[in-house]
């Protein structure tokens, strides 16, 4: 079998087996709802819902990170530059997010003063949801997450970092996470299923956009770092950021 026969059903297995988790889940409860109708409680009918509505939402984040990773192999994925304003954009998502994990403390630390950006929206904020709800996926309720927004070392850029207080990620692993299908084993990821997909697509959208993003960790936490260019002339020209680290 060729290494990319081998990509392929690799593929295939993977994406199998994470519809299939979801949509069973949903069927499921679905079932109980439509046959216990009557003699369940209010509080269990709600729980039943909450519990639809997570996996659909966990569904929709999946065919859309199969469809974003089939566009970038493929090379139909083409960018929309657009001007736009950073701090605008994210705090929706904060907000989504705040939602779907109300035991999380999130807090925003914009800096007002930043230029525009030059980005394609839509994919700026499906890198920000990535990065974002890993934080809260990926670390334990009651703890911090911050979003803050601020210049960088490079005037041409501004820096995007989403802090955490999860139990951190080994200096080894960092280029493992951004590959395709990477999942680290701790007690966290154990209890939170996903397609590994989210950080290698964030990467590969950010350096298409002269981004980059860089991580930093310890055990009382992650940085996840963004830079993406600014909006000005000599920018539709500009060479991909490198940071000084």
């Amino acid at each position: 079998m060729s290494n990319e026969d081998k990509q392929q059903e690799d593929f295939i297995s993977t994406v199998s087996h994470e519809l299939r988790t979801p949509l069973t889940s949903i069927r499921g409860f679905a079932q109980t709802m439509l046959s216990s109708w009557d003699v369940l409680d209010d509080e269990n009918k709600k729980k039943f819902i909450r519990i639809i509505e997570q996996q659909s939402n966990r569904l929709i984040n999946l065919v859309e990170n199969m469809l974003s990773v089939n566009k970038l192999q493929s090379f139909k994925d083409k960018l929309v530059y657009k001007t736009a304003n950073a701090n605008a954009l994210i705090d929706p998502i904060v907000q989504i997010i705040k939602h779907q994990y109300p035991n999380h403390l999130i807090e925003e630390t914009f800096n007002e003063k930043i230029p525009q950006i030059l980005v394609d929206v839509d994919k700026f904020q499906q890198i920000m949801t990535n990065l974002i709800e890993n934080a809260a996926k990926y670390s334990n309720d009651g703890t911090k997450i911050i979003v803050k927004t601020d210049f960088s070392t490079s005037p041409d850029y501004i820096s995007i970092k989403i802090i955490d207080e999860g139990i951190g990620i080994k200096e080894e692993d960092f280029d493992k996470i951004f590959t395709k299908f990477s999942r680290l084993d701790n007690p966290l990821t154990r209890k939170v299923q996903g397609s590994g997909l989210g950080l290698y697509i964030s990467r590969i959208l950010i350096e298409k956009m002269n981004g980059e993003i860089s991580v930093k960790s310890n055990e009382n936490g992650t940085i996840f770092e963004v830079f993406l260019p600014v909006e000005n002339v000599e920018n539709q020209a500009i060479k991909p950021f490198k940071s000084t680290k």
